[in-house]
C-alpha cells in the first residue's frame, strides 16, 4: 500500500473514530433518548465536503449536522416490499414521473392543505426519522413523519402547521397512506398568523419553531410541542399558550409559546416582522438566530431545551447600518464562530459571537440576497451567495446571475470571486441556491460540481459548476434550458441526491422546480419538478450493460459493454451516437442531456444521421445511417448498444431517458430527500416532498395546494 492509500485509511478510520465519540459525547451524554435524523432547510446550507485531516475533522465532528450528512452518504441502504426487509423488489415502479393522480397505494401521494396553501417558493418542508435503521409507520410508538407549514392564516377551520404519518405505500396495512399525525391553529393569544418561512425542529423530534406573521405585518418566534394524533386539516387544535417562564415545564401538550420581533431583546422597542428569514439552530449550544425584516439579527439561548429566552445586548445587531433591508436565513459556523447572513440590498454579512458584523461588497444588484441565504462548508472554510444580478454588464447589457464565492474571514468590502451562470434582467428572478455533488461532499479538496438553476433574466437554464481544489471557474456550463421559450418563470433551489441502490449501482440526480412552462411531458407545459442524471464517471470502475453517468461535455453516455472503467478518463463525444473505449468499458453517446422532449417514431419519414428519437420502451434510438423509416413500427431492442433495421434507417439503443417530470401548479417548494432507509424498512421508504405553489387536484382533500411525496428516480 502506497503512502498516500494508507494516509486516506488514517484519516478515515479517524474521521469514523471522532464522528462515533462527538456523537456520544456531545448527545447521549447530554440527554438519555434515541437521537433520529431530522431534515430542514438548514442541512442543505450547511454541508462538509471531506476533511484531510483529523484536525479538520475534530473542528466539524461535534456540529450533528456533520454526522448527519456522514450518516445519509454512507448508511447501508436495503429497500424491500416487505416491512420484514423480505422479497427484495429493484423494480424503479414509482418514479417522479409517474402521474401526479396517482392513489396512495402506488406509493405517491399529494393531499390538500386547503387552497391557496403552500410551503412557499425557497422555503423546505421538514423530515423527521426517530430511528436510523428502520423505516416506521402509524403502528409504532415513534413513526416517521413529515412536516408542511401551510402558509394560510390560522384560524380554527385552517391548520397554519400541519405533519403527516404513514408515510409509506408500506404502510397500507396500518390505515390511510398517509395519514394526519397532528394539525394546529398557531393563532397566538387572539393574535392570527402565517407561517411564511421554513419551519425547524428540535434534534429528539419533539418541538417544533418557526416565525409567524400576523395580519399587522408582526412576526412572532413561535416553539411549540406538539401531540401525536391531535387534530385535523378542518378541525385544527389550538395548542395552549404558555409564557417563556412556563413552557419547559407545560404539563399539557400541545403547548406553544412565542416571542415578539422587537427592535431591543427587553420587549420595549418596536415591533417588527420576519418574511425571509427561517430559523437556525445550532444543537451543540442550543442557541437560536433569526433576521428580521429592518435587519437586526436575533438570538435566543437557551432555545429548545431549558426555559427559552431572547438573548439582550448586543443583540439583537443591526448587521449593516448602511443599508438596513430584511435578511436571509442565517447560518452558524463552528470552525470561524461567526454567523453568515445576506440581506435584500444584495450584501453578505459576518457577524461574529460577540455581535460585531463585517459587510461584503454589494454583489446582488437585482432582486437581492434576501429570499436564498449563503450556504457554507465548514470544512472547506467557503461561503457561496447566490446573485440575481451581479450590477455587471458582461451579459447582454443587463448584468449576469452569479454565484460567489467567498472565504469565512473575508474582510470588509469583498466581493469574493464570481461564476456566471447566465443573463439577468433589469427586473430579474431570484437566484435561488444551487447544490453540491456526491464527488464535492466526498473529495478531501473540495473538488466537484456545484448545479445552479441560472439565467434570472428570463427563460431559466441549468448551470454546473466544477469545482478544482475549491476554484471555480469564469463562467458555468449551460445544461440546456428547462422550461419552454419565451418564459419568466422563476426556478427553485437544486436538491442533489445520490443514491446506491439503483439498478445497476449508483445513480445521482439533481431536482429542481421551475414555476411554469415545464418541458418534460409530464408537465404539460406548467410548473413542474424535474430531475437530470449527473451521475459522474469513475475510474477503475466495473460497469454494467446500461449504467448511465453524465460527462463533462453534459452527453449522457450509456454503457453498452460492460467492464473496468480506466485509471484516467477517456476523451469525451460532443456527438449523439459516437462510442469511446474506457478501459474494458465502451461508452455510446447519448446526446447532450436536455428537459426538451424527444419526438416518437414516424412511420415512412425521411432521418437524418443521428438523428433522436424516444421508442415505445422509453429509450433513445440514435440513427447511424440516414435513410427513410419503414411502414410499420420496428420491434425495438430493449438492450444498450443493440441495433434494429427500420427500413433503410439503422437505429441503436443508447439506454433510457435520463429526464423526468412530474406537474406542479406554479412549480413547488423547496424539495426534502428522504434517503435513509435501514434494513427494516418496506416499500416506498425512500422519498421526496414538497409542495406546490399553486392549486391543483390532490389525491385526497379535492382541489388546493398540495402536500406531496413523489419517488425518488432509481428507488423503490
Amino acid at each position: 500500500m502506497n503512502r498516500t492509500a494508507t494516509r486516506l485509511v488514517r484519516i478515515t478510520g479517524a474521521l469514523l473514530a471522532l464522528v462515533t465519540i462527538g456523537w456520544i459525547l456531545t448527545l447521549h451524554a447530554a440527554r438519555p433518548y434515541e437521537h433520529g435524523l431530522p431534515t430542514d432547510w438548514s442541512h442543505r446550507h450547511v454541508i462538509f465536503s471531506q476533511p484531510q485531516t483529523a484536525e479538520q475533522v475534530a473542528l466539524v465532528a461535534h456540529d450533528p449536522r456533520y454526522w448527519q450528512q456522514f450518516m445519509r452518504r454512507n448508511m447501508v441502504r436495503v429497500l424491500a416490499t416487505g416491512e420484514d426487509g423480505s422479497n427484495p423488489d429493484r423494480t424503479p415502479a414509482y418514479a417522479i414521473g409517474d402521474s401526479p393522480s396517482a392513489s396512495s397505494d402506488d406509493g405517491l401521494w399529494s393531499q390538500s392543505m386547503g387552497s391557496g396553501a403552500t410551503v412557499g417558493a425557497g422555503n423546505f418542508p421538514i423530515k423527521y426519522s426517530f430511528s436510523l435503521t428502520t423505516a416506521t409507520c402509524s403502528n409504532a410508538a415513534k413513526p416517521d413523519f413529515v412536516i408542511f407549514n401551510t402558509g394560510l392564516l390560522s384560524s380554527t377551520t385552517k391548520a397554519s402547521i400541519i405533519a403527516y404519518d404513514n408515510l409509506y405505500s408500506g404502510c397500507s396495512s396500518f390505515g390511510t397512506v398517509p395519514t394526519v399525525y397532528w394539525a394546529y391553529n398557531t393563532t397566538e393569544q387572539t393574535v392570527a398568523g402565517t407561517i411564511k418561512t421554513s419551519p425547524i425542529i428540535s434534534l429528539d423530534g419533539t418541538q417544533v419553531a418557526f416565525v409567524q406573521t400576523d395580519s399587522t405585518a408582526h412576526g412572532y418566534v413561535i416553539l411549540l410541542k406538539w401531540k401525536a394524533n391531535n387534530g385535523t386539516l378542518a378541525a385544527p387544535v389550538a395548542p395552549n399558550y404558555s409564557t417563556p417562564a412556563q413552557y419547559a415545564s407545560c404539563a399539557t401538550l400541545p403547548c406553544m409559546t412565542a416571542f415578539t420581533l422587537r427592535t431591543t431583546a427587553t420587549g420595549v422597542g418596536a415591533q417588527t416582522n420576519d418574511t425571509t428569514s427561517s430559523i437556525f439552530y445550532d444543537y451543540t449550544s442550543d442557541i437560536a438566530y433569526v433576521g428580521d425584516s429592518l435587519g437586526l439579527l436575533h438570538q435566543y439561548h437557551p432555545f429548545f431545551s431549558g426555559t427559552p429566552a431572547e438573548v439582550g445586548s448586543p443583540w439583537p445587531v443591526q448587521v449593516n447600518a448602511a443599508n438596513p433591508t430584511a435578511l436571509s436565513s442565517p447560518l452558524y459556523d463552528h470552525v470561524s464562530k461567526n454567523i453568515f447572513v445576506g440581506d435584500a440590498g444584495g450584501y453578505i454579512e459576518s457577524i461574529s459571537s460577540s455581535g460585531s458584523p463585517t459587510v461584503s461588497a454589494q454583489i446582488d444588484h437585482g432582486a437581492g440576497i434576501s429570499n436564498e441565504g449563503p450556504t457554507l462548508d465548514q470544512v472547506a472554510q467557503k461561503l457561496y451567495a447566490f446573485s440575481s444580478n451581479d450590477g455587471s454588464t458582461n451579459c447582454g447589457g443587463n448584468g449576469c446571475a452569479a454565484v460567489y464565492q467567498f472565504a469565512t474571514t473575508f474582510t470588509s468590502g469583498s466581493s469574493g470571486t464570481e461564476t456566471q451562470v447566465g443573463a439577468s434582467s433589469a427586473t430579474p428572478n431570484f437566484l435561488y441556491s444551487g447544490d453540491f455533488d456526491n464527488a464535492y461532499l466526498t473529495s478531501h479538496t473540495a473538488t466537484g460540481n456545484l448545479y445552479v438553476c441560472g439565467d434570472t433574466g428570463a427563460n431559466p437554464i441549468m448551470y454546473q459548476i466544477p469545482i478544482s481544489a475549491g476554484t471555480m471557474p469564469a463562467a458555468g456550463t449551460s445544461m440546456n434550458t428547462v422550461t419552454t421559450a419565451a418564459s419568466t418563470a422563476s426556478c427553485s433551489e437544486v436538491t442533489d441526491i445520490s443514491n446506491p441502490n439503483a439498478a445497476g449501482g449508483l445513480e445521482e440526480r439533481i431536482f429542481f422546480s421551475p414555476q411554469g412552462n415545464g418541458r418534460p411531458t409530464p408537465c404539460g407545459g406548467k410548473g413542474c419538478v424535474e430531475s437530470f442524471i449527473v451521475t459522474p464517471w469513475k475510474a477503475t470502475t466495473a460497469y454494467a450493460t446500461g449504467y448511465e453517468i453524465l460527462s463533462p461535455k453534459v452527453h449522457i453516455e450509456v454503457v453498452i459493454v460492460p467492464g473496468t472503467s480506466a485509471a484516467s478518463p477517456p476523451t469525451w463525444s460532443n456527438t449523439a451516437g459516437v462510442t469511446r473505449s474506457d478501459g474494458g468499458v465502451t461508452w455510446l453517446d447519448q446526446g447532450v442531456i436536455t428537459a426538451v422532449p424527444l419526438a416518437g417514431w414516424t412511420a415512412s419519414k425521411a432521418y437524418a444521421l443521428r438523428a433522436r428519437i424516444l421508442d415505445s420502451n422509453n429509450a433513445v434510438e440514435i440513427s447511424t445511417t440516414a435513410g427513410t423509416s419503414a411502414g410499420t413500427v420496428p420491434l425495438w431492442p430493449s438492450t444498450p448498444g443493440a441495433t434494429v433495421i427500420d427500413g433503410s434507417v439503422v437505429w441503436i439503443n443508447a439506454g433510457p431517458w435520463t429526464v423526468n417530470g412530474l406537474q406542479a401548479t406554479k412549480g413547488a417548494s423547496g424539495i426534502i430527500i428522504d434517503n435513509v432507509v435501514g434494513s427494516g424498512t418496506m416499500a416506498g421508504a425512500s422519498q421526496v416532498y414538497f409542495s406546490t405553489l399553486g392549486n391543483q387536484t390532490c389525491t385526497t382533500g379535492g382541489t388546493g395546494g398540495c402536500a406531496m411525496q413523489a419517488s425518488q428516480a432509481g428507488l423503490q
